[in-house]
């Protein structure tokens, strides 16, 4: 990585987390008051990434596939920090599961209560999730995107890492269609490090799996239409992923 790539890259993070501050304070009135608020100050965060992205370090993004407007479960690849600003950007009324501890980091945690994010304890995602169906249902909170990493963690391009089976317990809890997401994001923006490599990142909904279906049977679907369509994404960029027996040398 040339000294001029490294210059830029850390130029663009510095600026990406400093642009946090301005913008929280400029959307806090709205915010005090409204879900809307927390989530046009998100959306526009996740536009200024974008733009300073392709503007400072070179890196392009598309968001494909038909975008969820209704109460869905969105069940994605999670590469690093880039494909959770174009998820975020391209739904209307997203929310995460976070760990409770989120709560009181300074901004980012009151914004995420705003939102509609539901912190839990460790242990306890399943009465969370049932807390927040019941409050949808009286009308206490407004109904939305709840967006699951299969994973739970960031996992780098080409290596194989084993679903969980919370998140088809949770798909059983939701009764809702549980819509995957592939991804490319991690070739260009890495889940560790500062390198930034210019390229097309893009993140695709895929189709819908429908509700009721069996919690391993959703899971064997889920985990081929994400992983078979990731892997096209990263293909389609010049990736080619490391076959078993191969060193995997930087």
């Amino acid at each position: 990585m040339s000294v001029l790539r490294t210059i830029r890259s850390l130029l663009f993070i510095g600026q990406m987390y400093f642009a946090m501050l301005p913008l929280a304070i400029a959307f806090l009135p709205w915010a005090l008051f409204s879900r809307r608020g927390a989530v046009a100050a998100a959306h526009a965060y996740c536009w200024w990434v974008r733009f300073t992205a392709r503007w400072m370090v070179g890196i392009r993004t598309e968001v494909r596939g038909e975008v969820p407007t209704g109460q869905v479960m969105v069940a994605a690849k999670h590469q690093s920090f880039l494909d959770i600003i174009l998820i975020f950007s391209a739904l209307d009324r997203p929310k995460f599961i976070m760990k409770k501890e989120l709560v009181w980091a300074p901004i980012l945690g009151q914004y995420a209560l705003r939102m509609g994010c539901i912190p839990v304890d460790r242990g306890k995602r399943a009465e969370a999730i049932r807390k927040m169906l019941a409050d949808v249902e009286r009308g206490k909170v407004e109904g939305g995107q709840l967006i699951i990493y299969p994973q739970g963690t960031r996992i780098a391009p080409g290596v194989k890492a084993a679903y969980k089976v919370g998140t088809g317990v949770i798909y059983g809890q939701l009764g809702q269609p549980c819509v995957p997401v592939a991804t490319n994001v991690g070739l260009f923006w890495p889940r560790r490090g500062i390198r930034r490599t210019p390229g097309l990142a893009v993140v695709e909904f895929l189709p819908p799996i429908a509700p009721g279906r069996p919690v391993p049977e959703m899971m064997q679907e889920l985990e081929r239409e994400v992983e078979q369509r990731s892997n096209m994404l990263m293909a389609e960029a010049g990736f080619a992923p490391i076959r078993e027996g191969q060193d995997d040398v930087d």
